[in-house]
């Protein structure tokens, strides 16, 4: 069984399930242990087969549709399932249609799951700093009200993620912020002696959801970074130096 989290902010919904899968509970081996579903990793495709599989299961879909991920602001509506070989670049799905999980990918960006239950509307959104920057929560809003979703209604959960004390930025990236508004200099620490601060992705995510209308925002709170028992990350791949990493899927279904 694949390991997951869950947040009682979603978990309370009725008729929608969801799961902030791990890394564990799958097949993969090596750098890929164990519960891998990226197929744009190096990781044998029947695993990664296997582990999407196990995770459909566990949450109780017919389907689940991913996207090929770019760090855009684009969401597409989901109606039928569609394999991930004719999957569009995007970096958010909604859908109104149940047995389908939508979900994305994730190795420290930050993965958002939302839900109108009422409106029985659920998203699953990819948000790194370039696409939470660009725009891709507010289309995802936007993309769910089509559907007849009520922001104020709308409950968003942001999933494990890198944390401030993990994300080491240089100036130009503050630069990049501050020139787009002042006040985001909120989401930095000051300087170290090296010039590079902490950015706080969970945080630019959480507000920008609510400045988008968004009625409840939670955050889960683990760090992917630091959590190499629990969670990829593509930083701590980097900080060593191994040649790939694997992902974990965040997920959200109507039943």
């Amino acid at each position: 069984m694949p390991g997951a989290v869950h947040v009682p902010a979603l978990g309370k919904l009725r008729g929608v399930g969801h799961a902030f899968f791990t890394r564990n509970g799958g097949v993969s081996a090596g750098l890929y242990g164990s519960n891998n579903v990226a197929f744009g990793s190096k990781d044998e495709p029947v695993s990664v087969t296997a582990n999407r599989q196990a995770c459909t299961r566990a949450l109780g879909a017919d389907a689940l549709v991913t996207v090929k991920q770019h760090h855009t602001a684009d969401v597409v509506t989901v109606t039928t399932p569609f394999a991930w070989d004719a999957a569009p670049i995007a970096d958010a799905l909604v859908t109104a249609t149940p047995g389908i999980a939508v979900g994305i990918l994730t190795a420290d960006c930050a993965p958002i799951l939302l839900a109108d239950e009422n409106a029985r509307v659920v998203a699953a959104a990819h948000a790194g700093w370039r696409g939470a920057f660009e725009g891709v929560l507010q289309n995802t809003v936007t993309a769910m009200t089509k559907l007849g979703a009520s922001p104020a209604r709308t409950v968003a959960a942001v999933g494990p993620c890198i944390t401030q004390a993990s994300y080491e930025v240089g100036p130009e990236f503050v630069a990049r912020f501050i020139a787009r508004a002042p006040g985001f200099a909120r989401y930095f620490t000051p300087p170290m002696d090296n010039g590079h601060v902490h950015f706080n992705l969970p945080a630019f995510v959480a507000d920008t959801l609510q400045d988008a209308g968004v009625g409840t925002v939670v955050m889960e709170g683990s760090d992917t970074c630091a959590a190499d028992n629990q969670f990829f990350s593509y930083r701590r791949s980097t900080l060593r130096c191994e040649p790939d990493y694997g992902r974990q899927l965040s997920a959200i279904v109507l039943s």
